[in-house]
């Protein structure tokens, strides 16, 4: 810990709080913004459930992609190809569901994903070939596979064409009860004397109270009419953590990735742990194509549906530096904007989004500041100046600042905390075996 940290007693105790409370505190800190800036402003669509729940699910396809980047990195292979694999998951996805049933339909997304994951490994593993190019391969052709399936099968089905599927079937869905009024253990019968339990957030929402309503709003929206695939979906998050920290098969999965000959003299196959990770990371794409591809979110398949999301899962991935709960926090806000941009037709809440940009780089200018990097803080101020005459002098944003918002964030990220980030030391590089 540096002297800096060590005198400032707000660092020293965060430092000390398990990394899930330092996220609830950071969470918390993040709505208060967005508190203020709706008070500022003429919307209030910032807090509202309804965008937390568009959040959540534009955040899942894009956290499943950076999760698998997270395994295929942890074993040294760079996954360009996260883009074209949830490609393949979209289309396999789709065609599960409609002949086998929605948990099926998840299940083939991810062998889908998993086959585009074995093919980067043959390719990167087997046979050396540089990883951008394997990746970039598997982006160009996954698209040309899954039209020509489509021209083949799913022009046999009515409602299908060459770019489309019929309609797909969904999982059912879960609301926490008392919280939400999500009914007896989240179910609500299709009848009039459903039993019914409080809604605790709803009625907190409903109070207009400054900064607890707006808390309220946007958890009970984290809460109501979850899809099944969602709460699995988060449930890898915890369990990748455990699998990559806690055992044997990660931590040789991590040495692939950190120290390959190092490993080889231990009597680690690490081309078979490379396999692992790589095939791994083509399954979890697989799956978050699959969910793109459920009623959670479009419920149907449709060429070019993904829109560059297995890309923004890469930018998690880095925004996360490399770890599955900074994944799932990227993905949150990534698919924060993606959520926003859904239903703000006026423009309001995206022009919102623009003073939540000035804020935040004007904290930005303070932690450089503290650091002593006066270019960081000359960097930082000139973005927020143009941010903050952007803000003043326009009603409302360009629909495309949305959609280039979350990339913004990764360079933000990279310019001012890429110190703070490490990728595994070995990644991208190379491996013989017997190389020493």
């Amino acid at each position: 810990m540096s002297t800096m940290t060590a005198n400032n007693p707000v660092s020293k105790a965060l430092g000390e709080l398990p990394t899930w409370a330092r996220w609830m505190i950071y969470a918390a800190l993040g709505v208060f913004v967005l508190t203020v800036v709706q008070a500022i402003g003429d919307t209030d669509r910032l807090t509202a459930a309804t965008s937390s729940q568009a959040m959540l699910r534009w955040a899942v396809p894009i956290m499943l992609a950076g999760l698998g980047g997270l395994f295929s990195e942890r074993a040294g292979v760079v996954n360009i190809g996260l883009e074209g694999m949830l490609i393949l998951g979209t289309w396999f996805g789709a065609w599960g569901a409609i002949n086998y049933g929605p948990w099926m339909g998840l299940l083939i997304g991810v062998g889908g994903g998993a086959i585009g994951g074995l093919i980067h490994a043959i390719a990167t593993v087997s046979f050396g070939v540089d990883h951008i190019i394997s990746g970039v391969a598997i982006n160009i052709t996954a698209p040309g596979l899954t039209r020509f399936l489509s021209s083949e099968i799913l022009v046999n089905h009515d409602g299908g064409s060459i770019t489309q599927s019929p309609r797909v079937p969904g999982v059912g869905k879960f609301t926490m009860p008392f919280l939400a009024d999500g009914g007896l253990f989240g179910w609500k019968p299709p009848n009039l004397f459903r039993i019914r339990t409080s809604d605790l957030l709803g009625q907190l929402d409903e109070q207009n109270w400054f900064y607890i309503s707006d808390l309220a709003g946007l958890s009970r929206g984290l809460m109501t009419q979850l899809s099944l695939a969602t709460l699995v979906a988060f449930a890898l998050v915890p369990l990748s953590a455990w699998v990559i920290w806690r055992t044997r098969f990660g931590l040789r999965l991590r040495i692939c990735g950190e120290h390959p000959v190092g490993g080889e003299t231990q009597g680690i196959n690490i081309y078979r742990y490379k396999y692992y990770g790589v095939i791994l990371s083509g399954a979890l794409s697989g799956l978050g194509g699959a969910f793109m591809a459920s009623p959670e979110l479009s419920g149907i398949y449709l060429e070019g549906q993904t829109q560059g999301r297995g890309f923004i899962g890469l930018a998690a991935l880095i925004f996360g530096n490399w770890r599955p709960g900074g994944v799932m926090a990227g993905a949150l806000l990534f698919g924060y904007p993606f959520g926003i941009g859904l239903r703000d037709l006026d423009g309001s809440a995206s022009h919102g989004l623009m003073l939540v940009n000035v804020i935040v780089l004007c904290l930005v200018i303070a932690w450089a500041v503290r650091k002593r990097n006066r270019t960081d803080a000359i960097i930082a101020g000139c973005l927020g100046a143009g941010a903050a005459v952007w803000y003043l002098l326009a009603d409302t944003v360009p629909n495309w600042w949305i959609s280039i918002l979350p990339y913004v964030i990764v360079l933000v990220v990279l310019i001012f905390f890429s110190q703070h980030l490490r990728m595994p030391r070995a990644n991208n590089r190379p491996y013989r075996r017997g190389e020493t």
